[in-house]
């Protein structure tokens, strides 16, 4: 397989992970590559205009399983994404509306084994601001055979692997939600109808680092030494456990993205179940 490589100004140290609209454009007639974005209300976004060549996918459709709280299954992902017209080999980036979104889906494709997996700097956000244009028009590509390849089960935490994790002297909780959540004001996002769990509060020991501040003003990364201030007196061992939620995990992949793939820190795991789950477990410890 051919390895597309990136060399960003912003993130000079990044050779695969973090593609922008320039490498975008140069690879824009290579077959071996697929955009995707990743809407979260639906297609709407999508079909209000994306970037040319996107495929236009609703994660919850496409990324979990159609009844369980849960992942597809090995044949099931291989079904969807070789109707798609994605195998194995191919690069697949992402970009999210909003741009969490589209994390998510690195980090569910990341978990599932596929092996060339990205996200666009700045989405849909920067690709505007840089004057570029939008289309309606939707692509296609021709079905495939997807073979897929062993999960990985070591980039994903469960409750029992958080509970342990309060007792680890070591391991560090990460909260990437938003101040009235992580201060037990709100269980819902600011803005939003205020649901996603029975009880209010955070995590024990959990810090706070908010998804947001580890974006630019047009949904881009900082740079390293920008995201390495922000880290670093929260977890300073690039080899430490850390764990990462917010409410249903969107925001926490988000972090696992600038973690691992920015700044290199090799034990990042996300728990998918978040607040969502933690908020209403019986018998759990909460801290407000």
């Amino acid at each position: 397989m051919q390895v597309h490589t990136l060399e960003s100004p912003t993130h000079p140290e990044l050779t695969s992970s973090l593609v922008d609209a320039e490498w975008l454009q140069r690879h824009a007639d290579d077959l071996d590559i697929c955009l995707v974005e990743i809407d979260w209300d639906g297609t709407e976004s999508y079909e209000q205009g994306h970037i040319p060549g996107a495929l236009g996918w609703h994660w919850k459709s496409m990324l979990w399983d159609p009844f369980d709280r849960q992942f597809p299954s090995e044949s099931e992902f291989a079904q969807r994404l070789g109707q798609a017209g994605i195998t194995s080999d191919t690069t697949v980036v992402f970009y999210g509306a909003p741009v969490q979104f589209g994390t998510y889906a690195w980090w569910v494709f990341k978990y599932c084994g596929h092996a060339d997996v990205r996200m666009l700097d700045g989405g849909k956000t920067r690709w505007q601001a840089q004057g570029r244009s939008l289309t309606l028009d939707q692509s296609n590509r021709p079905p495939v055979t997807y073979v897929g390849n062993d999960r990985r089960e070591g980039i994903r935490a469960g409750r029992r692997d958080v509970l342990s994790a309060l007792d680890a002297d070591h391991a560090c909780i990460l909260d990437h939600r938003s101040l009235e959540e992580y201060s037990g004001e709100r269980v819902g996002l600011p803005g939003k109808a205020d649901v996603g769990a029975e009880r209010y509060g955070r995590i024990p020991g959990a810090q706070h680092i908010p998804f947001d501040c580890l974006l630019n003003a047009d949904d881009s990364f900082k740079s390293a030494a920008e995201l390495k201030d922000i880290m670093a007196p929260m977890a300073p061992d690039r080899d430490q456990p850390i764990l990462s939620y917010c409410r249903l995990s969107h925001r926490a992949t988000l972090a696992s993205f600038a973690l691992t793939e920015i700044l290199g820190y090799t034990d990042v795991r996300v728990y998918d179940g978040s607040w969502t789950e933690w908020g209403s477990i019986v018998g759990v410890p909460i801290e407000r």
